[in-house]
């Protein structure tokens, strides 16, 4: 089976979508396919990191000609994502697989929609649609929305009566070793404590939001041993500035960059904060107690489901980091409500949906589980 994969990172994209269609395609290959990737070079793309995973990229270029607003028209929310009119991307990605026999077309994008899928998609490929807004339309075989809250009746005026819909967090793309840990990291949350912290803000954080937890959280009455753990991305911005303030915290403070362990960290953590996007999943896979930060529009709702059910504590917005901060962390750290917010965060997902995805994109499409 033969998978291309129509996904972008940037500064102001993010890195989420391409780590997930990552591990996505990891999981097909460990099955026998062979997985390329198409990505526009932004402003902090990860192409270099794409092909070190030893995936082939097909690069398109950026400010090839002038966009045309007419052209561009009607715009999705993330039309600006692209970097191009939608006409000009799918010519572009048309091109790079004309010649090539696809079994399956894999987008995650905000700015394409069912426009560009009819334009592009070859025939006789079947399209996987990977989305988290239910906000535009799209001509695909398979949709997939991992979000807790979501319901398959927002995509039913989206799409074709014919489109299986994947929804919810039993379909979160985490890597393998997410479930691996499940079971030893929610056995060491049986009398929880906060003493190892763990701030993992986006691979970009683009608004410096790290920074503002580091300073928010000397507000808080941490213990003295506490030791404080913070991921990020070698394309954020603002690393150094954070690095800088990291020296001159009162508890031991790491900064790592581009980690590979990242289940591992958060088994030894006892509590997180974290943004309300796709990581929030991999949290609540291992049970892991977490205060979530919005980092962008597209995360609200996410951060508001995970609080409704009771799998995390949300503080809102960068700029309210410095205000609602010391609150959730006095909020959050006893031992009963740690246990709490970590049996509701368990209870979201099991971190067996990239198996799940592979299985329907494997299968003939007649066969369905529900394990």
């Amino acid at each position: 089976m033969r998978v291309f994969f129509r996904v972008d990172a940037s500064l102001a994209i993010g890195t989420g979508h391409v780590m997930r269609c990552l591990t996505l395609a990891q999981a097909l290959v460990a099955e026998g396919a062979k997985c390329e990737f198409i990505c526009r070079e932004h402003s902090g793309h990860m192409i270099e990191a794409i092909r070190s995973r030893g995936f082939s990229v097909r690069a398109l270029s950026i400010g090839t000609r002038r966009i045309n607003e007419k052209e561009a028209e009607p715009k999705t929310a993330h039309s600006a994502w692209l970097d191009s009119s939608w006409q000009e991307d799918a010519e572009q990605t048309r091109r790079e697989i004309e010649y090539t026999a696809i079994d399956w077309l894999v987008v995650d994008h905000y700015a394409l929609d069912r426009r560009w899928e009819e334009a592009v998609t070859p025939g006789g490929c079947r399209l996987l649609v990977i989305d988290d807004l239910a906000d535009r339309e799209h001509a695909c075989d398979l949709l997939l929305d991992q979000n807790l809250g979501r319901l398959p009746m927002d995509y039913a005026p989206l799409v074709q009566p014919t489109c299986r819909c994947l929804i919810g967090p039993k379909y979160a793309l985490l890597r393998p070793e997410f479930a691996q840990m499940r079971e030893a990291s929610l056995a060491r949350r049986a009398a929880p404590r906060v003493q190892h912290l763990l701030v993992t803000l986006g691979g970009v954080d683009k608004d410096n939001s790290t920074l503002a937890v580091l300073a928010a959280l000397q507000q808080c009455a941490l213990p003295e041993d506490c030791t404080i753990n913070v991921v990020m991305g070698v394309n954020a911005p603002w690393l150094n500035e954070v690095k800088d303030h990291a020296a001159k915290m009162p508890w031991a403070t790491e900064v790592a960059v581009n980690v590979t362990n990242m289940a591992q960290r958060m088994c030894e953590a006892d509590l997180a904060i974290g943004a309300a996007g796709s990581t929030s999943w991999e949290r609540c896979c291992l049970g892991l107690p977490s205060v979530t930060v919005v980092l962008a529009e597209n995360q609200r709702p996410v951060g508001r489901a995970l609080q409704a059910v009771g799998a995390s504590i949300l503080i809102g917005l960068t700029e309210d980091i410095k205000h609602r901060l010391p609150d959730a962390y006095r909020a959050i750290s006893g031992p009963e409500k740690l246990k709490g917010i970590s049996d509701a965060a368990a209870a979201t997902t099991d971190g067996n949906g990239v198996e799940r995805l592979c299985f329907e994109m494997m299968g003939d499409g007649n066969e369905r589980r529900d394990g």
